[in-house]
């Protein structure tokens, strides 16, 4: 049964209500979520998809906030260096959202994978190939689906995998992202984010495409688009 949702709620969520109408509004508190890496990718999708209404998120992380990465993670400020990230981002995304429950988890992703819970969705924060195929297996094994991204440069990916296998499509190696621009941290997380809420909120998502983001040598941005082997 879909709990529903007060005025105070109903204000806070105004303009998204206009969008799609109170019922898939409320439909949204009975989702819940894991964010996989609360670096980058991770800080902009907890913030933007705790603001949206989903019920629960989880976040999974057993780092520490060190200076070098507040340029481009967003949910982080001076003078958190040392604290854990998933606690952090936790406090910040319940600071901006009373509706919404959030857990931090302080481990790495294979000790999160066997409390065998449950989730609507998965989406990969992490800066790692082996990681996101564990992710993978993860999903297929629970039929979770899961949205991978990666940035890099001023480049990155973003696919919702399906039916599509992560192994089959990218050669996992334990390859250190390079440099990165902050701005397309944010870019890239937030088309991850936007077709995440979609789908939650039952709305039509292409899935199994791989979305590749980047400026070419003119410095035009480019999209292009990938169909998946299923």
């Amino acid at each position: 049964m879909i709990q529903g949702i007060n005025d105070e709620e109903k204000a806070y969520f105004n303009r998204q209500i206009q969008l799609w109408g109170v019922e898939t509004q409320e439909s949204l508190k009975t989702k819940k979520i894991a964010i996989i890496g609360c670096g980058g990718l991770g800080c902009s999708l907890a913030i933007a998809l705790g603001s949206s209404g989903i019920g629960q998120i989880d976040l999974v992380d057993f780092d520490t906030v060190g200076v070098h990465n507040i340029h481009r993670q967003i949910g982080f400020k001076v003078g958190d260096e040392g604290k854990l990230k998933c606690e952090v981002l936790k406090d910040l995304v319940e600071s901006r959202n009373p509706y919404i429950k959030v857990n931090s988890f302080d481990m790495d992703f294979e000790t999160f994978a066997i409390t065998d819970d449950y989730y609507d969705l998965i989406l990969d924060g992490t800066d790692n190939l082996p990681v996101r195929a564990k992710i993978n297996s993860f999903s297929k094994d629970k039929n979770i689906p899961w949205i991978y991204a990666s940035v890099e440069s001023f480049h990155g990916q973003v696919c919702f995998f399906d039916k599509s296998d992560f192994e089959s499509v990218f050669n996992v190696t334990d390859h250190k992202p390079g440099g990165i621009a902050a701005p397309i941290v944010m870019n890239i997380a937030s088309f991850q984010a936007n077709i995440a809420i979609r789908f939650l909120a039952n709305l039509h998502v292409k899935k199994d495409l791989l979305n590749y983001f980047f400026f070419n040598d003119e410095g035009e941005y480019i999209h292009q688009k990938f169909a998946l082997p299923k």
